[in-house]
């Protein structure tokens, strides 16, 4: 239950929850986050709100570019949930991230990484970058920092990653289509607070999250590979869960 987590991590999931009320998302869930071992959540990005949809389920923190720290009272909840903030335009800066995700993952976070790098207009899924999922690997190590293949280095837990599925379906009931999916989603250079008031005024809003099938991420694991399968996985799952509620329409 919300009631019985500390005041941090509640206050995020209860502000989460009234932004979705107040704006009228509704909610589908397929599956569910494992609670075994470490997890990094590799999911896609459609927009902002994608943040406070799956941050009103559980206690989550999320992998967000920095930018994200300065936004008005999203910035100082995503600090709430604990984020670890990722500045894109320094690169040698990868290496510290991966270790703090790495250190959170082995503290019993549940972690979200936008796989994508960016957000797109929630129609497609995009390639999904590999740099920090190689987190995962550094929090299956006793000392991030030890030589691989020293004692310390050895894997203590098991790590997974689960790919996760965001479909924005409907709109008013209606399901939305191509053209009118933008609407929910937040991309290229547009600027948070209209779009926020655009979707205020909309409105009733349908999304639908499907948990992918676990991919185990053991010490001999590649991380472009894993990155792959979940981003098919994601694919996969986004594009069924699109047609399944257009077809649903025509029965």
């Amino acid at each position: 239950m919300v009631l019985n987590l500390p005041s941090k991590r509640w206050i995020p999931i209860l502000f989460h929850r009234i932004t979705c009320q107040v704006i009228g998302i509704r909610k589908t869930v397929n599956g569910a986050c494992i609670n075994d071992g470490a997890v990094l959540i590799t999911a896609n990005h459609c927009s902002w709100l994608d943040i406070s949809v799956l941050g009103s389920l559980q206690p989550l923190s999320f992998i967000a570019k920095s930018e994200v720290a300065s936004w008005p009272i999203f910035g100082l909840f995503a600090k709430l949930q604990r984020s670890v903030f990722v500045n894109r335009t320094k690169r040698s800066k990868t290496g510290d991230v991966a270790k703090e995700i790495a250190k959170r993952l082995k503290d019993g976070d549940a972690m979200v990484l936008f796989a994508e790098g960016t957000s797109s207009d929630g129609n497609q899924v995009l390639p999904f970058r590999t740099a920090l999922i190689g987190a995962a690997k550094t929090a299956m190590m006793a000392d991030p920092n030890a030589t691989i293949g020293t004692d310390d280095a050895a894997p203590v837990q098991p790590v997974w990653i689960q790919p996760l599925s965001i479909a924005y379906t409907r709109l008013h009931g209606l399901p939305m289509g191509r053209q009118y999916r933008p609407l929910a989603a937040w991309y290229g250079d547009m600027d948070l607070m209209p779009h926020l008031w655009m979707l205020l005024k909309e409105g009733a809003l349908d999304v639908t999250l499907t948990f992918g099938e676990p991919i185990p991420f053991g010490a001999d694991a590649d991380r472009k590979q894993a990155a792959l399968k979940a981003e098919q996985t994601v694919r996969t799952n986004m594009l069924h869960d699109l047609h399944y509620c257009r077809d649903k329409r025509h029965q």
